[in-house]
């Protein structure tokens, strides 16, 4: 039986073994910009204590001036580079195994932005262009209070003639699993007419499908509510884990983090039960910090 010992590990090792650039996620990219600032800040700007919203005219010079003020932290972010930023946290190794496309502006956020996405062991590869500034999200900090403001600017300007370049395409062609939705605008572009999330979901299940061989798999998070998935005519609910209000501290990545550690396991070809539970864990990890942010190793087991 000892003999036997060692072959067993090593298909439990093989079993576990992922390649590079297997998850492929495109998506609008931002730099998160992160500061405590003051009131009079918040005044100058027009902002609310608490609030998200799409930068204006008036809110140009603000990123600039809150990375002269104040003491800065800077992310990448964006939906999808967050997403597949937490699926590389909770893979850890090997190194880029999440790829992620995506447009920014050939300036110092652009420069900062690269260096990030490397720091998350993210294999990024950006269209650069000069006619839009990187797209930007300013967290401006009161107390418990996070005001959020986005400039899209270079996010919006993604050309296919990137996707167009071999090399590019190449890492298209390598991945296993792929990202690019959310529940109620697929909803609206669909015409289901409906906003009950679990007909949503049963709606989506019997859209058209061109590869029969494998059946749909509907997710979809409803925040605290639990989270539905379906899979053949089958629905079911998951509960997310109870956490103490008093331990939350951002509730904005968790959309981002569940999706993230659902394709985690996805690219691993776990379970989809596991899948949705590793996105659990992710998330709940997640509100626990500020903005999307993690402890430098996962405890998911």
């Amino acid at each position: 039986m000892a003999s036997d010992e060692p072959k067993a590990k090593r298909i439990k090792l093989e079993e576990k073994k992922i390649s590079q650039n297997a998850l492929f996620g495109m998506g609008n990219p931002l730099l998160d910009i992160c500061a405590v600032v003051d009131k009079d800040f918040l005044d100058k700007y027009g902002l609310k204590a608490n609030d998200q919203i799409l930068a204006e005219e008036k809110h140009k010079e603000m990123f600039e001036e809150i990375v002269k003020k104040f003491k800065v932290e800077y992310h990448a972010g964006g939906a999808t580079q967050n997403s597949v930023k937490v699926a590389q946290w909770m893979i850890q190794e090997p190194h880029k195994v999440a790829t992620f496309f995506g447009c920014i502006g050939k300036d110092k956020f652009g420069k900062i932005l690269k260096e990030k996405a490397e720091e998350a062991h993210v294999d990024a590869h950006y269209y650069e262009q000069s006619e839009e500034p990187t797209g930007t999200c300013a967290a401006c900090i009161t107390g418990d209070n996070r005001s959020l403001v986005a400039n899209l600017a270079a996010a919006n300007c993604y050309k296919e003639k990137h996707l167009d370049l071999e090399e590019n395409w190449k890492l298209v062609e390598r991945a296993q699993v792929y990202y690019i939705a959310e529940a109620a605008a697929f909803a609206r572009e669909q015409g289901f007419e409906t906003e009950d999330i679990l007909e949503i979901a049963k709606k989506a299940q019997s859209l058209p499908k061109e590869n029969k061989k494998r059946q749909r798999i509907v997710v979809f998070t409803q925040g605290k509510e639990g989270t539905i998935m379906t899979k053949g005519d089958k629905v079911g609910t998951f509960p997310v884990l109870e956490i103490n209000q008093s331990e939350i501290v951002d509730t904005n990545g968790a959309g981002d983090a569940f999706v993230g550690g659902f394709l985690s396991q996805l690219v691993q070809d776990k379970t989809f039960e596991q899948c949705i539970r590793a996105g659990h864990y992710a998330a709940n990890v997640i509100i626990r910090h500020a903005g999307c942010t993690f402890p430098e190793k996962p405890d998911f087991h």
